[in-house]
């Protein structure tokens, strides 16, 4: 895909921001088509530094110490377009009828809240969509949380992605500039969610970074109980990234830890129905009557392996995150609409659900 601009590179936030390459084409910024045709929405908008973000995870795109300038590094394997940030909020208001969330990205940065907030400001003086802020922790307390809400942010995310103590240190903390906290984490996840109210808060969490199934798992429990929303993403190893040669989670994997998700927020799952071995892998499910119908059903419709994202003034999921778990060329990890027919045959195989659900109905 072509880039919107080349003279504007190295201009910064918040007078230039850069935008998914998926928003890009929504808003007819970016050359480009997706391979299906559907409705898409969600605008993501990530902050721009020369010196780009200050933190150093071990498996993304924009860390650090990840080889090449800032401008050449992508963010979840795609394009990031750079644009002016009032010729963006112009865009959307343009087409603000097929607008259904707007999500402003932070990075580790010593300007990124006050710019944060310069850009929301601007946005929402012409733009009405919800608008959600990925944050960056380390840059915030209360005082700066309580801020965006009182300028209209109505949502809040969190990239907490490693979903256990262990493996956030060995990926965020314990690395050559590092220095991401867990309990940091945890404190903007749990203030956020005190001021901003329950489904009001998300974290994002990704599979394939080491963890078990019963940390993953365990998780949505506790964000469940929370009335805290989490997000899902499959590991995608970004090229000269410290994990590059690491292995994507394996799909069937994948696929079960969807439909769990599903079950715990959908179908009152209970932890006494999730079964592990030893080692935390995944064993059985134990579904009878109501949970079991909910099982078929929701392998029936596809809705389990959607994206899930934060809502729309209706309630729909109004960030689909195109190619957010995979690349344009690869099949899809998580769907940005609801699955064909044909794509559920082939979750059904993917996913091989006989061989861990325990009903003698099934």
């Amino acid at each position: 895909m072509e880039t919107v601009t080349e003279e504007v590179e190295k201009q910064v936030s918040p007078d230039f921001v850069r935008i998914s390459a998926a928003s890009g084409m929504a808003l007819r910024m970016q050359s480009g088509r997706f391979a299906r045709d559907f409705e898409f929405g969600g605008i993501n908008i990530l902050l721009n530094y020369d010196n780009g973000c200050l933190s150093d995870c071990g498996y993304c795109g924009l860390a650090r110490t990840r080889p090449g300038s800032y401008e050449e590094k992508s963010f979840i394997r795609v394009e990031w377009p750079l644009v002016e940030t009032e010729t963006l909020i112009d865009r959307m208001a343009e087409y603000s009828d097929k607008l259904t969330r707007l999500c402003i990205s932070q990075v580790t940065h010593g300007r990124a809240h006050k710019d944060t907030v310069e850009i929301t400001k601007r946005i929402r003086e012409k733009v009405k969509a919800p608008l959600s802020i990925l944050v960056a922790p380390p840059t915030l307390n209360r005082e700066r949380l309580q801020e965006f809400k009182d300028i209209g942010v109505d949502m809040i995310g969190v990239g907490l992605d490693a979903v256990s103590k262990e493996v956030f240190v060995q990926h965020r903390t314990d690395v050559p500039n590092g220095s991401l906290n867990w309990d940091n984490y945890w404190d903007i996840i749990m203030t956020s969610r005190e001021l901003f109210g329950p489904w009001k808060v998300n974290v994002h969490t990704v599979v394939g970074l080491g963890e078990t199934d019963k940390d993953m798992i365990d998780i949505f429990f506790h964000l469940y109980k929370n009335e805290i929303f989490p997000y899902l993403f499959s590991f995608n190893p970004e090229p000269d990234s410290r994990m590059g040669d690491w292995k994507k989670a394996d799909i069937k994997r994948w696929r079960r830890i969807q439909l769990v998700k599903h079950l715990i927020e959908h179908h009152d799952l209970q932890e006494s129905a999730v079964s592990f071995d030893e080692k935390g892998n995944l064993t059985s499910l134990a579904c009878e009557g109501p949970m079991l119908k909910g099982a078929v059903e929701s392998l029936d419709n596809g809705i389990p392996f959607m994206t899930d994202g934060c809502p729309g003034e209706s309630g729909e999921v109004g960030c689909t995150r195109p190619y957010g778990s995979y690349r344009p060329s690869e099949p899809y990890r998580d769907y940005p609409f609801q699955p064909a027919s044909d794509d559920i045959v082939q979750i059904r195989k993917e996913l091989a659900l006989d061989e861990i659900l325990k009903s003698e109905t099934y």
